[in-house]
C-alpha cells in the first residue's frame, strides 16, 4: 500500500508542460466542480409536489412560477416566489458559499494557467486550491443540510438532494487529498510548517488570542446575521427567520432617490474629509513636533484636541448662531460694517465649504495624535546626521519626516476608504437639519435613508439594505486600492 502511495506521489510530481501533473489534475477536478455548480445544473429537486405545495400554502398561481428542481444559484427564487421566508436564511448561506467557491476555484484555475513562480514555490497556489476544495465540500454538506432542514420544517419528504451534490463532494475531496500531498512535499522543501505545528509550538500565544477572538465573534461577526433583514419584509409576528423574503426589493428605494446625486455627494465629501483631513493633520503634527517649549507644546496640543469633544448638538448651536440671517454673528458684523446680509440657510453654495471646514475643525486635533506619535518614533540620529550634513529644518522635514510618515498615511487612508460611502450623519444632520433647499449639495446616503425610514413604519429592511450597500461598496474600494498599492510597493499594502 505504501508503495502505491509513493508511486502516486511520484506521478503527481511529474512535470507536464512546465506544471506538476497533480496540479493539472486537481485543477481539472475543480473545473469540473465549477461546471457542476452552474445555475442550469439541478442540485435540489422537489418531490411529492402536490402535498408539499399544499403544506406550504402555495396557490396554483404561485405554483405556475415555480420549477421542479433548483440549483444553489436560483434557490432563493423559490423562497421569494413561493413566499417561504423560513428557508430564506439557509438558502442565502448556501448562495454565499457558492459565490466563495466560484471565487477560489476561478482563482486556482487562473494561477495554474499563469504558472507564475514565487519565492516559496507553489505554497500559495496550494493554499488557494485547498480553500476552493474545502468550500466546495462545505457547499455540498450545506446543500444536503438544506434538504434535511426543509423536510423537517414542513414535516414531510418534499425535497430531495441531487446526485450532483455527492459527486461534487467526492471530486472536491479527491482534489483536496492530491493538493495536500503535494503541499506536504513543498513545505519540507522550503522548510515551511503548517498551522497545526504552529499551534503546538506557540499554543500559549494562541491561547492569549482567545478572548479577542470571542470578543469579535460576539460583537462583530454574529451580528452580521442581521444582514438578512435587507432581504425580508420584516414583521414581528414571523420574526427574522420566517418573514417574507423579498429579494432586492428593499434596495429599490436607493435607486428611486436620485442615487447618482447621493453617491456623488457622499463620495466627494468623504474624499475631501480624507485628503484635507490627513494633510492638515500631518501639517499640524509636524508643526507641533518642531515646537521646543515643553509647556507651549502641551497647551497647543490640548487646545487643538478640545474641539473633538464638542458634541454635534453643540456644533449645531454654534453654527446656527454664527450664520443665522437676522441675529447671527456673521450677519451682525456685516451689517455693522455697512454690508448686505447673506442668507446662508437659503444659499446652497456656501455649505460644502462650511461642512468641510467644521469637520476639519473637529477632527484635526484627534487625527494629529497618530501622526505625532509616528514622528516621535523616528530615530533622532537621522535628524542629527542630516544637521551635520547641513540640512535645514525644511529639508529634514522633506527628506526624513515626510517619507517615514508615508506608511502611516497609507494605512490610515485604507482604513478611511472603507467608510467612503458612509457619511458623517451627525455632522450633516445637525448642521443642515431638514432644510430641503440645501439637499442638492448636502444630502448624503445616510441623511436620505434617515428621512425615508422615519416616514415608513417598521422599515428595518430599508435601513439594513442601505448599510449593506455602503459596506459592499467600501469593501470593493478598499480591496481595489490595496491592490493598486500592493502593485506599486508591497510593503505598504494592508493585506
Amino acid at each position: 500500500m505504501r508503495e502505491k502511495w509513493l508511486r502516486m506521489e511520484e506521478a503527481m510530481e511529474r512535470e507536464v508542460k512546465g506544471r506538476k501533473a497533480g496540479v493539472l489534475f486537481s485543477a481539472a477536478l475543480c473545473a469540473l466542480c465549477l461546471l457542476l455548480s452552474l445555475p442550469f445544473v439541478s442540485w435540489i429537486r422537489l418531490v411529492n409536489i402536490s402535498a408539499l405545495f399544499s403544506r406550504m400554502g402555495i396557490t396554483r398561481e404561485m405554483a405556475a412560477e415555480l420549477y421542479q428542481s433548483y440549483g444553489i444559484f436560483n434557490l432563493l427564487s423559490f423562497v421569494e416566489k413561493g413566499k417561504q421566508g423560513a428557508l430564506g436564511l439557509y438558502a442565502m448561506i448556501c448562495l454565499l458559499l457558492l459565490l466563495a467557491v466560484w471565487y477560489f476555484q476561478l482563482s486556482y484555475l487562473w494561477r495554474v494557467l499563469r504558472n507564475k513562480k514565487h519565492k516559496n514555490g507553489n505554497l500559495g497556489l496550494y493554499v488557494c486550491g485547498r480553500a476552493a476544495t474545502v468550500l466546495a465540500i462545505l457547499l455540498a454538506a450545506a446543500s444536503q443540510g438544506f434538504v434535511f432542514f426543509a423536510n423537517a420544517t414542513y414535516g414531510m419528504k418534499g425535497f430531495l438532494a441531487s446526485p450532483v451534490i455527492y459527486l461534487v463532494a467526492a471530486l472536491s475531496a479527491l482534489a483536496y487529498g492530491m493538493i495536500k500531498r503535494m503541499e506536504k512535499r513543498e513545505r519540507l522543501l522550503y522548510h515551511e510548517h503548517g498551522l497545526l505545528k504552529e499551534l503546538r509550538k506557540n499554543w500559549v500565544l494562541f491561547l492569549m488570542l482567545v478572548p479577542t477572538f470571542v470578543y469579535f465573534l460576539i460583537n462583530s461577526y454574529l451580528p452580521m446575521v442581521g444582514v438578512y433583514y435587507a432581504f425580508t419584509n420584516f414583521n414581528f409576528r414571523d420574526g427574522l427567520w420566517a418573514s417574507p423574503f423579498v429579494g432586492f426589493k428593499n434596495f429599490e428605494f436607493l435607486f428611486k432617490g436620485d442615487l447618482v446625486r447621493l453617491i456623488r455627494n457622499t463620495v466627494l465629501y468623504n474624499v475631501a474629509f480624507i485628503l484635507l483631513g490627513n494633510l492638515t493633520q500631518i501639517f499640524f503634527a509636524i508643526l507641533v513636533s518642531q515646537v521646543l517649549g515643553k509647556w507651549f507644546k502641551k497647551i497647543t496640543q490640548t487646545l487643538m484636541f478640545m474641539p473633538y469633544f464638542v458634541s454635534y448638538v453643540l456644533l449645531k448651536v454654534l453654527v446656527y448662531n454664527m450664520f443665522e440671517y437676522d441675529y447671527g454673528v456673521i450677519n451682525s458684523l456685516i451689517t455693522a460694517w455697512g454690508g448686505t446680509k447673506i442668507d446662508f440657510y437659503n444659499t446652497p453654495a456656501y455649505w460644502p465649504m462650511l461642512i468641510i471646514l467644521f469637520n476639519l475643525w473637529k477632527g484635526v486635533g484627534y487625527g494629529m495624535v497618530v501622526y505625532l506619535a509616528s514622528i516621535m518614533g523616528i530615530d533622532g540620529e537621522l535628524y542629527e546626521a542630516a544637521r551635520v550634513d547641513g540640512a535645514n529644518v525644511f529639508q529634514q522635514i522633506r527628506y526624513i519626516t515626510m517619507p517615514l510618515l508615508k506608511p502611516t498615511f497609507i494605512i490610515l487612508l485604507l482604513y478611511s476608504l472603507g467608510g467612503i460611502m458612509r457619511g458623517q450623519f451627525e455632522l450633516f444632520y445637525q448642521m443642515v437639519g431638514t432644510n430641503g433647499i440645501l439637499y442638492r449639495v448636502t444630502d448624503i446616503i445616510d441623511t436620505y435613508v434617515y428621512r425615508i425610514t422615519m416616514t415608513q413604519p417598521l422599515s428595518i429592511g430599508l435601513g439594513t439594505a442601505a448599510g449593506l450597500y455602503q459596506s459592499v461598496f467600501g469593501l470593493v474600494v478598499v480591496v481595489a486600492t490595496n491592490w493598486l498599492i500592493k502593485r506599486k510597493n508591497e510593503q505598504y499594502a494592508l493585506f
